[in-house]
């Protein structure tokens, strides 16, 4: 086979994801799955639900983690790479450890793993790490073999992932009217999560100042608005905004939170805004409630135009960049040195988490960095 589509030494790709519930039955033990040793009661979780029961309890990362699946197959397919794919959540069916559990009984000993997350923070990463662990110190336990797994780099830059986001803005802003369209301020939006997991994300090199979690965002934030006034000759206002905090009052968390920045915006005149939700790789939950109903409503409330943009999803070039990925790493482990296509300032990412990078609250073993159990 030629190097250019050889996945060897890998003979196997995981499609690692969050989960969501699939209707009204799945919602409260789905939202237990997440929860899982916080003590939260069932009449908590049943207020925080109300979201999915908004949409008739279904979210909609499995329907898209099943389209990137099949966009996946096919790419791999028309440009013969013959590695077949498979699909575990963290937190709901089909589960990791059973997906790895089927892996194995399949003979796949030596597997690549993409996460549904493109940057470098604990919840993003590490903790996906440690469901690995967790989910091979399970198949030991059975007395299965474990196979060795390897993450992924961070792909935020990609091509693959970063020009489907500048077309989805370029979108945005043709539909805006044309009147407000050459004014539109950019909000560029992402999970808010703890400043302290923030500022400790990322190779320890970089921590503090929101460390690798920001940087990258604001890195990604600059690519699309240089592209977008490229093709465009407009160099619109932007900022980097937060949205689907769930934490503690009194914890700091990332701000200004999206429905606060466009009152601000509102209230400096600015005439239309494009939400762009960059940190999320498909339209899940968090996208559907949080920006196209609640985001919404305040810039409906506020006589404020404004259009949401598409993420990434399955589009063709993305599923074209997970090829290259999986490629590029395969070549690495071969000990070649292959191409490794980033955009923007801060260059392609680690392909080994080093020891330090996005500190778990509480020590845990985690897979597929310089720290794991797992050879």
């Amino acid at each position: 086979m030629s190097d250019l589509c050889d996945p060897a030494p890998y003979d196997a790709l995981l499609l690692l994801s969050f989960g969501g519930p699939e209707g009204p039955d799945d919602v409260v033990p789905f939202l237990a799955n997440v929860t899982r040793g916080r003590g939260i009661p069932e009449e908590r979780l049943k207020e925080v639900g109300k979201h999915y029961f908004r949409f008739g309890g279904v979210s909609p990362i499995n329907a898209q983690n099943r389209a990137l699946l099949d966009a996946l197959r096919k790419d791999f397919a028309e440009h013969g790479l013959d590695l077949p794919v498979y699909w575990g959540n963290r937190n709901w069916a089909p589960y990791l450890t059973d997906t790895l559990r089927e892996m194995v009984a399949d003979g796949r000993r030596r597997i690549a793993v993409l996460t549904t997350s493109a940057y470098a923070s604990y919840s993003g990463c590490r903790q996906y790490r440690e469901n690995l662990a967790e989910s091979l110190a399970a198949l030991g336990a059975e007395g299965l073999p474990v196979p060795r797994v390897d993450k992924l780099r961070h792909y935020f830059n990609h091509p693959g992932f970063a020009r489907p986001m500048v077309d989805g803005v370029l979108a945005s802003l043709a539909d805006l009217p044309e009147d407000v369209r050459a004014g539109a301020h950019f909000a560029f939006t992402t999970h808010s999560i703890p400043v302290s997991a923030a500022d400790t994300s990322g190779p320890v090199e970089g921590h503090g100042d929101g460390g690798a979690y920001v940087a990258a965002h604001l890195d990604v934030a600059r690519l699309i608005v240089d592209a977008v006034r490229e093709e465009t000759g407009i160099a619109h206002p932007w900022k980097l905004v937060y949205q689907s905090r769930s934490g503690a009052p009194h914890i700091p968390w990332l701000e200004p939170d999206i429905c606060d920045h466009l009152e601000s915006l509102h209230g400096e005149g600015v005439p239309a805004v494009v939400m762009a939700p960059i940190g999320f790789v498909s339209d899940h939950m968090e996208v559907l409630y949080d920006l196209d109903t609640e985001a919404a409503a305040k810039a409906a409330e506020l006589g404020l135009p404004v259009r949401r943009s598409a993420t990434v999803g399955a589009d063709p070039r993305f599923a074209a960049a997970v090829r290259e990925l999986v490629l590029e790493r395969a070549g690495t482990e071969r000990g070649c040195a292959p191409g490794r296509c980033a955009l923007g300032a801060l260059g392609p990412s680690h392909d080994l988490c080093p020891v330090g990078c996005c500190p778990a609250r509480a020590p845990r073993p985690a897979a597929a960095g310089a720290d794991s159990p797992y050879a």
